[in-house]
């Protein structure tokens, strides 16, 4: 019975975060023609505003809003590029927050710069041992063992939650230093919201950590097939 509550407190634990993530994004969604504008428009006039010259406004997929230091872009889902909702202004608003800290070089930047890369490493590395650990036991004329495989890709899988761990406060500062401010002081959203654009801000914070957290278990449930 112990063994049993403890795997649902780790399901919990695993998918919650992912799940309320996705729930509070899509809850604001809703278009709102009080809102002064789309989230493209907003990122496109924050831009300009705080003179980030090299940056760029481009739409990606859906779900897949970034801001690509490298390439000095804020990539926008339809979603969020053409919505005039409050998810679509926060989201907006948080990208533009990553801009502003790397393009001022601001210290909080540098923790992506060193650790993201780490994840995304991570990344391909457990999907390389996913599919390739028997092509490598062969070539190393090792015995195929399915604990040591599982240990081997569960190990990466958790470095990336750590990685993603290790880049929070810059989320933290895109959301809550930089976008929660911008919003509040350039009357861009009604004050009665601000509850609401707390919460969005959160969620867009803890985006990538719930998505590392989720990997850990497809890890898991591919273990288990």
């Amino acid at each position: 019975m112990l063994w049993i509550i403890g795997i649902v407190l780790a399901l919990v634990l695993i998918v919650g975060p992912s799940v309320w993530v996705k729930y509070t994004l899509k809850r604001y969604a809703t278009d709102r023609e009080d809102l002064p504008g789309t989230g493209g428009e907003l990122a496109t006039h924050l831009v300009k505003r705080f003179e980030l010259n090299e940056v760029k406004i481009e739409a990606t997929k859906e779900g897949q809003d970034h801001f690509d230091f490298g390439q000095h872009r804020v990539r926008l889902s339809p979603s969020v590029l053409s919505g005039r909702s409050l998810t679509a202004v926060a989201v907006a608003a948080h990208e533009v927050g990553h801009a502003i800290a790397h393009e001022k070089k601001q210290k909080i930047s540098h923790l992506s710069t060193r650790y993201l890369p780490l994840a995304h490493l991570a990344r391909r590395i457990t999907a390389g041992l996913l599919l390739g650990w028997p092509v490598i036991s062969a070539l190393l004329h090792l015995p195929y063992a399915v604990p040591l495989h599982a240990a081997v890709v569960g190990l990466s899988g958790f470095l990336a939650v750590i990685v993603q761990l290790a880049i929070l406060p810059e989320e933290w500062d895109a959301s809550f230093n930089k976008a929660l401010p911008i919003l509040t002081e350039g009357n861009y959203i009604p004050h009665s919201d601000l509850p609401k654009v707390k919460k969005i801000l959160t969620a867009c914070a803890m985006t990538y950590v719930a998505a590392a957290l989720v990997r850990v278990l497809f890890v898991w449930r591919w273990f288990k097939r």
